[in-house]
């Protein structure tokens, strides 16, 4: 993911009073290319998330809040929520899907961006 901080300029994951700040990722491939199939991209999504989560030293069972952004969302979202509910469990986070036109990622149909706990954080 070091390709996207140098080509964009921002952090994965910042770590900020007990919280970890993530932004948001989309659902490309290793190589940047996003699947046709929404179910796949959206499976990628949530790759992506546990992997910077895993990466700060946290999981998904740490997510205190999602926000998804969603190019048509009213025709996707059943098959992004089927996707989410493999992902993330009760106790669930809260969560804000918001439709919008367009994503920076030509194709990508959702970005998700997400608060969690710090499990290293000291109290």
């Amino acid at each position: 993911m070091a390709e996207f901080t140098e080509q964009w300029h921002f952090s994965h994951a910042v770590r900020a009073t007990g919280l970890l700040l993530l932004s948001g990722v989309t659902g490309t491939d290793v190589r940047g290319v996003v699947d046709l199939d929404p179910a796949r991209q959206f499976e990628q999504a949530f790759v992506h998330l546990a992997d910077c989560l895993d990466a700060a030293g946290a999981g998904m069972a740490d997510l205190v809040e999602l926000t998804s952004y969603h190019v048509d969302l009213r025709h996707h979202l059943d098959t992004f929520i089927t996707v989410k509910d493999r992902h993330v469990r009760a106790p669930y986070p809260a969560w804000s899907a918001i439709g919008i036109s367009e994503l920076i990622t030509p194709g990508a149909l959702v970005e998700i961006r997400a608060v969690a706990t710090d499990p290293h954080a000291t109290p």
